[in-house]
């Protein structure tokens, strides 16, 4: 019996693009970007190609770009470089339904004596704009956002709170690394002024990431040195980094198409569970949702239960974030959305891919189905 992966906002699989360029880098002659005898600048000339393959992906500038280790590294940067781009300000808001990579910096920098406001969100997980506004003042260095959710794939309303944190002077960071790759990005038109991608999520492999800085923003490097203009040292993930831009060109042209069909898959597991699974409950189902993402809630079953049971048929979803999924305890996500702690636990989150099909749609939700009846018997 062939496996169902559905748990695409872990990890997707390597797209066979990026490994023919992985392979292609790491085979050819030795070369360090910063050197500037000819294998170093064969090696940069690599470099740049995928910088220049991310910005158009983007709709960014090139030196607008700088690569990290992922999502994390780049969530980092932005919060710890705006904070010290800003030392007179000592106030930084955070929405409570963040990824655990941003809410367990601005934690440590709470113990630290920073002030740190965490914004409610309604019943879908959105952050209101007027909750937001309450909660600026003069003092505010910097609002984060997360574009889409992780768990829940809700997409939060920045053009809707970007004025309001422009007109305090603050600086607006988004966490994209679920949103970059499943939907259609132009940083142009995105109000924000830094902005966090994970490559491991749309194709690239695990350990490549970037952040958008926006243009005229001179913000201070996490890691002191002279490689990425100044603001990331470290010998550069030369592989990573070519494999980031190859998955980039090579979802430019499709990527709303792709954004389509993952909608359609959606939607049909979302009709097929609430209609065949007594119960069942879609959270944040009257927010923007990511195409590929579905949290569902299940009536008096614990999600670990459901996922024990799904891998026994050869089935992978998930219980939530990949970063706190252990099953111990309840989600700060769904918890914040007003969720009871029995309703939180009884969630699975179904994240998709490119590669899913209508016809694993529904052995998941006949298998779903079957289990649950059987447990209720």
């Amino acid at each position: 019996m062939s496996t169902i992966y559905f748990d695409h906002n872990a990890t997707s699989p390597v797209l066979p693009v990026c490994v023919a360029r992985m392979v292609e880098v790491m085979t050819a002659p030795p070369g360090n970007p910063s050197a500037k005898h000819a294998a170093g600048q064969a090696a940069k000339r690599v470099q740049e190609q995928a910088r220049g393959e991310l910005a158009a992906f983007l709709g960014a500038e090139p030196a607008e770009l700088v690569f990290t280790s992922g999502g994390t590294e780049a969530n980092h940067q932005a919060i710890l470089g705006a904070l010290a781009l800003q030392p007179m300000k000592r106030h930084v808001i955070a929405s409570a339904v963040e990824h655990p990579s941003t809410l367990a910096l601005v934690e440590h920098l709470a113990r630290q004596g920073l002030r740190v406001t965490r914004l409610d969100v309604d019943a879908d997980g959105l952050v209101a704009p007027e909750t937001l506004a309450n909660a600026l003042n003069p003092d505010t260095a910097l609002v984060s956002v997360l574009w889409a959710n992780n768990e829940t794939g809700a997409i939060q309303p920045l053009d809707e709170l970007a004025p309001l944190v422009r007109a305090h002077g603050a600086l607006f960071h988004t966490d994209a690394v679920q949103a970059v790759g499943r939907l259609p990005v132009d940083v142009r038109a995105l109000p924000v002024d830094l902005l966090a991608l994970s490559g491991h999520k749309f194709g690239a492999p695990p350990g490549i990431g970037a952040l958008y800085v926006r243009k005229g923003l001179k913000l201070p490097p996490l890691l002191h040195g002279h490689q990425e203009r100044r603001r990331r040292a470290g010998t550069p993930n030369l592989p990573g980094i070519a494999a980031l831009g190859a998955a980039c060109a090579w979802l430019e042209p499709g990527v709303a198409t792709l954004a389509g069909n993952a909608l359609a898959l959606r939607e049909r597991l979302e009709r097929g569970l609430v209609a065949n699974v007594p119960g069942a409950i879609v959270n944040a189902a009257g927010a923007p949702r990511l195409p590929n993402t579905s949290s569902v809630r299940f009536r008096g079953v614990d999600a670990e239960f459901v996922l024990d049971r799904l891998e026994r048929a050869g089935i992978y979803a998930s219980a939530g974030s990949a970063c706190t999924s252990d099953g111990t305890a309840p989600s700060h996500v769904l918890l914040a959305m007003g969720l009871d702690e029995e309703q939180a636990l009884g969630t699975v989150r179904f994240s998709l891919g490119p590669d899913n099909t209508a016809e694993e749609v529904d052995r998941v939700v006949d298998t779903l189905a079957a289990l649950l009846a059987q447990r209720a018997a």
